[in-house]
């Protein structure tokens, strides 16, 4: 009986630790020129979760074609391995993304809510953001800059109403005064989540989905319609 309680005792502990644990996330994106390249580093449970998500390959290929990008993703967790995906992205599928976010709505009660609160536990611990550019006249490279200073500063407003910001962002604006229209960004921004509160979130959405009107049913009919769709743009690129 006491060894029982012993197991027990020391599985709720291991438990506790686990959910008391924060999944750590770092983002970076480098646009330079014509050269792109985006990063996400997403690591849980003491780093027993470790994925990585690059994406290489950002090209506009035209109104028809659309954005072609490739997607590597690796790292160590259950049963995943590294791979590679490649695809295009155009009008029809951000008409497409629009429709599942409808459908999302429809299928999850209180899903705006449910968004805004667990994004109210999110720790953003650090935010960098720079950006170089000449549109190839003096007087309108100036007059941009102020622009995008006030631009940068009203999306850091609105992002702080919906996460924590633990250090004030960095913001960086340089006009470069050139002949030649030149355009270069960067932005670094690392946080974290508690593991517990993603646990909790999951929860809360599964109930919403629940009170819903047939919400169980129509989210797995979005999440089969989603991965038919992407079977099918797989199959028309090979």
């Amino acid at each position: 009986m006491k060894l029982w309680l012993l197991i027990g005792a020391l599985l709720l502990a291991v438990l506790i630790l686990l959910l008391s644990s924060r999944i750590y996330f770092h983002f970076s994106l480098n646009r330079t020129g014509q050269d792109d390249r985006i990063v996400l580093k997403i690591t849980a449970l003491f780093g027993l979760v470790k994925l990585n998500y690059s994406l290489p390959v950002l090209m506009f290929e035209g109104v028809k074609r659309g954005l072609h990008v490739r997607l590597e993703e690796s790292g160590i967790a259950p049963v995943r391995s590294s791979k590679e995906d490649e695809s295009n992205i155009d009008k029809d599928d951000v008409q497409e993304w629009m429709e599942y976010g409808k459908k999302a709505l429809r299928a999850t009660q209180g899903l705006k809510r449910w968004m805004t609160d667990t994004l109210s536990h999110l720790h953003i611990t650090k935010l960098d953001w720079s950006t170089n550019f000449s549109l190839g006249d003096a007087a309108g490279t100036a007059t941009a800059a102020g622009a995008l200073w006030g631009l940068k500063w009203s999306l850091v407003g609105w992002a702080s109403q919906r996460v924590k910001l633990l250090h004030r962002p960095r913001l960086f604006v340089v006009p470069v005064f050139e002949d030649d229209v030149k355009f270069s960004t960067e932005v670094d921004c690392a946080g974290s989540i508690s593991a517990g509160r993603v646990l909790y979130a999951g929860i809360r959405l599964l109930v919403r989905a629940m009170r819903a009107d047939e919400g169980i049913r129509q989210w797995k009919e979005l999440v089969r319609e989603i991965r038919s769709r992407k079977r099918e743009k797989r199959a028309a690129l090979t």
